[in-house]
């Protein structure tokens, strides 16, 4: 598959994560950079910048053959700093870690990283996301007004370096969240359900290849919102 993109921009690697599966796509993807051990910039805005989550993760990507794993911290912050800026700057791929969606967008463009992230990537730097991470670096997400009001589900914005909508890991519900945003989407929208395990490359051209499982995929036709043949991956 293709997508048309009018700029520039480095590669995109898209995981559910998810056990040991997970683990070896990440190698794969890590190793498809042809960079021994690649220094990586660490995102954890949509956790907050915890220092738990990033110590798992830093050992999930030093265990993937990452080399040094540097966080950008950027939770309460009214500016990007110094250290953030280095870290971007000297890493060979950006990891945009799980968390919140809407807590890590809200992070992102408070201190003003959504332009540092998207000047990065349009100048050909990797990103890989994971979880909520792959969310953020897609086109937009779903959030509820009213918890309790499925009427209330609006969209909002996310990074959009990947020219799809998607979730991960949520087969276990049928895929529910897609679906709702789906259902508030331009008609002809396609959603990507990524399960535990699998993943997508985004290729500078914008070829798009699934990896590890196979893709569950969405359209609205405007009034309902239906599962595709599985044959289309």
């Amino acid at each position: 598959m293709t997508h048309d993109r009018t700029k520039s921009h480095g590669r995109l690697f898209l995981l559910a994560g998810g056990g040991s599966r997970g683990g070896a796509l990440l190698a794969t993807m890590l190793a498809s950079l042809g960079i021994p051990t690649p220094r990586v910039a660490y995102v954890g805005a949509a956790s907050d910048d915890d220092k738990d989550f990033f110590a798992r993760l830093r050992n999930l990507l030093l265990e993937s053959g990452a080399g040094a794993v540097q966080m950008m911290p950027l939770t309460g912050r009214r500016r990007v700093g110094a250290r953030a800026i280095e870290a971007v700057e000297r890493a060979d791929i950006v990891f945009v870690s799980g968390g919140d969606v809407e807590l890590g967008m809200r992070t992102l463009q408070k201190c003003g990283a959504v332009q540092l992230l998207a000047d990065h990537f349009h100048a050909g730097k990797a990103f890989i996301g994971i979880s909520a991470g792959t969310i953020m670096l897609a086109q937009a997400w779903v959030r509820w007004r009213d918890p309790d009001d499925d009427a209330s589900a609006e969209r909002f914005p996310c990074l959009g370096f990947a020219p799809i909508l998607c979730d991960t890991h949520d087969e276990a519900s049928g895929w529910q969240e897609l679906r709702a945003l789906l259902a508030i989407s331009p008609t002809g929208s396609i959603g990507y359900g990524i399960p535990s395990g699998g993943g997508i490359t985004i290729e500078p051209d914008g070829t798009l290849t699934p990896c590890g499982r196979r893709l569950v995929l969405f359209r609205t036709d405007g009034v309902t919102v239906s599962e595709l043949d599985p044959g289309c991956n």
